[in-house]
């Protein structure tokens, strides 16, 4: 999906926020089956290297140029912190964390991007709302690893996953790297998916896992994975260039709804009262944190004020109609 001269069709929007929305949201229960038989760290790593290497390809074949050596090694800085720290921290904690409440704790990573950003990226300080939607998201996962909650290792697993994929967005957005998203994003995978790999076998994955013990639906996931990683990151991007990022940024909230769904409806993941509440405030205080800042009934006040473009607008009556 490269951006576009005119309007975006509302088909295309649709199939794009879908992609993001259900291909995302169903992400955390593809890695707790593919984890079932397949070492943590090596599954993810494999994923990303196949990912990467089809990612770059798609760059070679645009004739993209090769990239610099500072390229690689920002590639490398900023894999570590969104691949080895983010996804493998979130790939690991499912180990004895359910895939829904996973999706709920990642789900405070708007409230991350916020703080760092105002500490390192010269944003202003957080106004109300925006505070009490970091407040409202971290009281939820406070609620989820309360004592008789979920594993406080694996919670405090998936924060400091979320930190590091907080940091590794700013630093990736900050940083000198290629003009092309689709090559940077598969230098990314290439590196992290390899690091992945060594810190699973350092971690002795290589001595846990056992082939013939390997079930098709934790290969079938894996793949999924891969797959869902080279389709959704580009329907991402097209979206970022046709419509606003507030609108964009509902994912956060959608993914772990559909994350919980799934995971109760395919492998019996407990929906009690406490994950409940938990949810509610986590998207509540995502919710808070990337919504329009303006109403829709002023939406002609909106367009002046801020000129909004005519893919903006196809999207505001996507969302609305």
């Amino acid at each position: 999906m490269g951006s576009q001269s005119s309007e975006p069709s509302r088909t295309k929007l649709l199939l794009a926020f879908a992609t993001i929305y259900l291909l995302w949201g169903s992400t955390y229960l593809a890695i707790r089956l593919a984890i079932d038989t397949i070492p943590p760290f090596l599954m993810a790593g494999c994923r990303f290297l196949l990912a990467g290497a089809i990612l770059y390809a798609i760059g070679v074949r645009n004739g993209l140029p090769r990239p610099p050596r500072r390229h690689w090694r920002n590639a490398a800085i900023g894999s570590v912190l969104l691949f080895v720290v983010g996804n493998g921290g979130v790939t690991w904690a499912e180990q004895a964390v359910p895939s829904g409440v996973a999706a709920l704790v990642i789900a405070t990573l708007p409230a991350w991007l916020l703080l760092f950003d105002w500490g390192y990226g010269g944003r202003k300080g957080p106004k109300f709302r925006e505070a009490a939607g970091i407040g409202l998201g971290l009281v939820g996962v406070a609620t989820l690893s309360a004592p008789g909650g979920i594993n406080p290792v694996g919670a405090a697993v998936l924060l400091v996953a979320a930190v590091g994929w907080a940091i590794g967005s700013l630093f990736t957005r900050y940083s000198d790297k290629p003009a092309s998203p689709v090559r940077n994003s598969g230098m990314q995978m290439l590196t992290g998916g390899a690091i992945m790999v060594v810190v699973g076998l350092a971690l002795g994955e290589g001595e846990r896992i056992n082939l013939a013990a390997v079930s098709w639906q934790s290969v079938a996931a894996c793949f999924y994975l891969m797959l869902a990683a080279v389709v959704a990151l580009p329907a991402y991007n097209w979206l970022l260039t046709v419509t606003s990022p507030a609108l964009v940024g509902t994912y956060a909230f959608v993914n772990p709804v559909v994350a919980v769904l799934l995971g109760w409806a395919v492998v019996g993941e407990a929906l009690s009262g406490r994950t409940g509440v938990a949810a509610a405030l986590v998207i509540l205080g995502v919710a808070l944190l990337v919504w329009p800042k303006k109403p829709v009934a002023k939406r002609a006040e909106v367009d002046s004020a801020i000129s909004l473009t005519p893919a903006d607008k196809v999207v505001c009556r996507v969302v609305h109609s």
